[in-house]
């Protein structure tokens, strides 16, 4: 296995968002799909997907499809050290993930690779009643708002409305959306989610200027970085409780 980035910062960027719901994870590596990432957090709440196809890498030599058991935190660590103009070379050697980042100097890594028990789930295929497409940077926003006075907070979503809420013991927050000033395609739906994992996926306004947002009644909530042919995608349990 041989590949080469010669921009490796999306990737960086993507490892590092992912790194913060899961630690370890199987790096797929396949002829056909290129290098992918499906991962439950340990809480079985959230899950991820993140799928980068194989045109994007300017080498990708493989014999046969690998699933690489690695540390996110170590191999962020050395992704991060990948700067502007640096290319990110990655190869396989027994049990080891070999990285070579060259830009002035050519400095070589060396990670040990893990066995991750566990089964390999693909992310679900479910018919949302509502998708509010919107500027990633507004949807970090108002999850920060919501973050100040609560732990969890409330999509509504309607034909032409998109409104967010979150309410505390004495403060609350609210934003609303009109479909002038976003997309919505939308019926009635009405959900609660974490703030604590919201906020995590929000990081994904790192690599996208776009969010997604699928929904519907007290139903897990799809959210999509979309950026290029990347796939960077988040599945999100309601919370089913009493309202504050």
């Amino acid at each position: 296995m041989l590949l080469k980035l010669d921009n490796p910062k999306i990737l960086a960027d993507i490892i590092s968002i992912i790194s913060e719901l899961v630690t370890e994870v199987r790096l797929k590596v396949t002829k056909e799909g290129g290098m992918s990432i499906t991962a439950i957090d340990p809480a079985n709440v959230a899950m991820v997907q993140f799928k980068m196809p194989r045109d994007l890498f300017s080498q990708y030599e493989i014999d046969k499809d690998e699933v690489l058991g690695v540390n996110l935190e170590n191999l962020k660590a050395v992704l991060r050290r990948c700067k502007l103009g640096s290319s990110l070379t990655l190869s396989k050697e027994e049990n080891r993930l070999k990285l070579a980042i060259n830009d002035k100097i050519k400095r070589d890594f060396t990670l040990s690779l893990i066995n991750i028990e566990g089964e390999e789930k693909d992310l679900p295929s479910w018919e949302f009643k509502s998708v509010v497409k919107m500027d990633s940077e507004a949807f970090t926003e108002f999850i920060e708002d919501c973050g100040i006075v609560s732990d969890a907070c409330t999509f509504s979503a309607e034909p032409t409305k998109f409104i967010v809420e979150a309410k505390g013991a004495l403060n609350s927050t609210r934003a609303e959306f009109s479909s002038d000033e976003i997309e919505i395609y939308s019926d009635y739906s009405t959900a609660r989610f974490s703030l604590e994992y919201l906020a995590k996926f929000a990081k994904g306004a790192k690599i996208s200027s776009r969010v997604s947002l699928n929904f519907s009644d007290n139903h897990p909530i799809r959210i999509d970085f979309p950026t290029g042919n990347i796939l960077l995608s988040f599945i999100l349990a309601p919370r089913i409780e009493q309202e504050d």
